[in-house]
């Protein structure tokens, strides 16, 4: 049977063991660096312990420990060397600690870099998708101003026709303009209701860009409030705050109420007057949504499209 080989006892001189712990050693690490350079010196002990500062048991204490004090001439005091190369061993460890650190702030460094790059990309794309939407919001409005050109041009040559024809003045072109009779069957099939609240609306709005051509912010801000009221109605008709106005609100006389045809555009999507004209009431049960949305969209042509109300500008002069 084999033995399990018994670890060595180390001797070390207990007055040279003082002096190395006195320079900062651990006693585990004194008792080998004496063990292993035979208790000679502490210089000795000293070069052993930086060559051999990396062995995987430099500081598990020894199983048995041997003091003896033997008479050995000693020096009295520590040689200026061995307080050199215990600074070098210290000086070592803490180079060994800043370069970790060091190499621990390049990693951080390194991870900012990237969530950086990550930031600038994410909020590139976003840019790009804004450019994109409003390059798209810019072709829609160029396009629908182009439509509402034709279709005023339209309106003018159909206008010319009828003076014409109702001149008894010969027509250019029959074949590329149809007659008078053509037009007002396909007028008489809309429904005749729709159209005139439409007329009536339109020429409210008309009518009150001219009276105010020469302040188009005030324009601009009643045509914005009244749009925020029809669509505040037609988005949620059960909502009795939104169908009712007080007259004498300040901010409604400012930007509605004082202004020609502000208030009558109201009545005409439905709003009435009542509690002795002190306030603005939308029936729920006379609630038209169709009509609102119409109301809606003509607000929006007045506040975008150039050219509105020009046709009937033309008829009147």
């Amino acid at each position: 049977m084999q033995h399990q080989q018994e670890v060595p006892a180390m001797e070390v001189n207990m007055n040279l063991l003082g002096k190395l712990e006195s320079l900062g050693f651990p006693r585990a690490r004194a008792v080998r660096g004496l063990h292993h350079t035979g208790n000679t010196t502490v210089e000795d002990a000293v070069n052993w312990l930086i060559d051999h500062e990396n062995d995987a048991d430099i500081d598990q204490m020894p199983l048995v420990v041997i003091n003896l004090d033997l008479e050995t001439p000693q020096p009295n005091d520590i040689t200026e060397a061995i307080k050199l190369k215990e600074q070098e061993l210290r000086d070592r460890v803490r180079m060994k600690n800043r370069d970790e650190e060091k190499k621990l702030e390049r990693e951080k460094e390194k991870e900012r870099i990237r969530a950086g790059k990550a930031l600038l990309e994410a909020k590139r794309i976003a840019e790009e998708n804004e450019r994109q939407r409003l390059l798209a919001l810019r072709k829609a409005e160029k396009e629908e101003g182009k439509r509402a050109r034709e279709k005023v041009l339209k309106k003018l040559d159909l206008d010319k026709l009828e003076r014409k024809q109702a001149l008894g003045l010969p027509l250019e072109n029959r074949a590329a303009n149809p007659p008078l009779p053509s037009i007002q069957e396909e007028k008489s099939s809309l429904p005749v209701k729709s159209v005139s609240k439409a007329d009536h609306m339109r020429e409210c709005l008309r009518s009150l860009k001219l009276a105010y051509k020469d302040d188009n912010a005030k324009v601009k801000k009643a045509f914005q409030t009244l749009l925020i009221y029809v669509g505040n109605v037609a988005r949620s008709p059960d909502e009795e705050k939104f169908r009712k106005i007080r007259l004498s609100n300040p901010k409604f006389q400012e930007r509605v109420g004082s202004l020609k045809g502000g208030i009558k555009f109201l009545e005409l999507c439905g709003f009435e007057r009542s509690e002795g004209d002190e306030f603005l009431v939308f029936p729920r049960d006379k609630v038209d949504v169709q009509s609102l949305n119409t109301a809606g969209s003509l607000l929006k042509s007045a506040l975008t499209n150039p050219y509105f109300g020009l046709l009937e500008k033309m008829k009147e002069d």
